[in-house]
């Protein structure tokens, strides 16, 4: 590619051409080289907009945190007839795929940058926090609704059901396995079955 020649969204183009990369040859395969050559640029492209390669992992890991606490961030509800392991599955199934694996990967592997993305977005925002809360908030309305246990913590419910997908997306297993894994730590925390 010519030098000088303006590339529109290049930043987004770096950024997916990582995914592409870890779910191809892993994050031990993420590398600068590696990235531009995905999305077919000239190497100081990357340079360019983020300075080296650490400011360009750090960037990502800001916009993709942001980006996936966005997508469950307008509490949506699901179905009312869907039972709450399947409200649960259906929000994390709303996350972008191959985004939210690529990403899950890399942080189990570089855990120090939802610490560079929490500089900017604030603990509460950085990796799958926000994820994490816009699942509590949901898990927050069951039990107000009595589908879940008096007493129950809808943060750490959260917690585990967006673990067991990270966990899953992390090791390759099918969907099943992590679906499975909520329907099991909801039930855990069902509360009495009100009368239709």
């Amino acid at each position: 590619m010519p030098r000088g020649v303006a590339i529109d969204g290049a930043r987004q183009r770096l950024f997916s051409a990582a995914e592409a990369v870890i779910l191809r040859d892993g994050v031990v395969g993420l590398k600068g080289r590696a990235v531009t050559a995905q999305a077919g640029v000239a190497t100081g492209l990357l340079h360019a907009h983020f300075g080296d390669f650490e400011g360009f992992l750090a960037a990502y890991a800001v916009d993709r945190s942001f980006l996936l606490a966005a997508e469950l961030g307008d509490g949506t509800r699901s179905e009312p007839e869907a039972t709450v392991a399947e409200s649960i599955c259906a929000q994390v199934d709303a996350l972008p795929q191959p985004t939210a694996t690529a990403f899950a990967r890399l942080l189990a592997a570089r855990p120090d940058l939802r610490e560079r993305a929490a500089e900017v977005l604030g603990a509460e925002a950085a990796g799958f926090e926000g994820v994490t809360a816009a699942v509590a908030d949901e898990l927050a309305a069951e039990v107000r609704g009595g589908r879940l246990r008096a007493g129950t913590h809808a943060g750490d419910l959260a917690y585990a059901a967006v673990g067991a997908a990270l966990r899953a997306w992390c090791a390759g297993d099918p969907d099943e396995r992590w679906r499975s894994a909520v329907a099991a730590i909801v039930a855990a925390s069902a509360g009495p079955v009100r009368p239709g």
